[in-house]
């Protein structure tokens, strides 16, 4: 796995048009780090995430349906998939395409990601209230989101409903991200101080 050496330690503060206040986490974008942190993810935690995309307009929420009965890579992608309950793509690497249709240096650059970050929402408290870690691929001056993964949150429910007490044991695979892909391995206190969620 690569080491985090340009990566922040210390989050950035954006406020985004339609998401609100998020704490983000710059990741490695380079190809070995980003197959290790997705075979993590898909192989040893399958349970415990969604993955889709969340864009302003469209919001995709999926739960691995079972164990990935596929993990593998070609040409720059990742696939990942479950058996007949459907298949994933990802692009973490320099895609040539096939013999027949060669990919573009333009396209190949295009798929490229740009940026991984591991996020959190605030609320106008600046509580932690939503955690998540998202993909975007290389397109200027806009990047697009191209993976979402949805992390246990605290304060819902694994049905996704309010919880009447936050669950802190939710947070265990946040912890476990940023004490493995961050080194930071102590649990920040400030993920413990929502009392219920909100989306503000």
């Amino acid at each position: 796995m690569s080491k985090i050496e340009n990566t922040s330690l210390t989050p950035t503060l954006v406020e985004e048009l339609g998401n609100g206040l998020l704490e983000i986490y710059n990741l490695p974008t380079d190809e070995a780090f980003l197959r290790e942190l997705f075979r993590d993810l898909f192989l040893n935690h399958w349970q415990e995430i969604q993955y889709g995309i969340l864009v302003q307009g469209g919001v995709l929420e999926f739960e691995p349906p079972c164990a990935p009965t596929k993990f593998g890579y070609l040409d720059g992608y990742l696939t990942v998939e479950f058996g007949q309950f459907g298949h994933l793509h990802l692009c973490v690497g320099w895609n040539v395409g096939t013999g027949c249709v060669p990919s573009s240096e333009a396209v190949s650059r295009l798929r490229l990601p740009s940026r991984v970050e591991l996020y959190r929402k605030l609320n106008s408290r600046h509580e932690p209230t939503y955690w998540g870690l998202r993909c975007f691929n290389s397109r200027e001056p806009d990047a697009e989101q191209t993976m979402h993964i949805y992390l246990p949150n605290p304060l819902l429910t694994k049905e996704m409903q309010l919880a009447a007490e936050p669950d802190w044991s939710r947070l265990a695979l946040w912890d476990y991200l940023r004490a493995t892909y961050l080194s930071l391995p102590e649990p920040d206190p400030k993920d413990r101080l929502a009392k219920r969620f909100t989306h503000d």
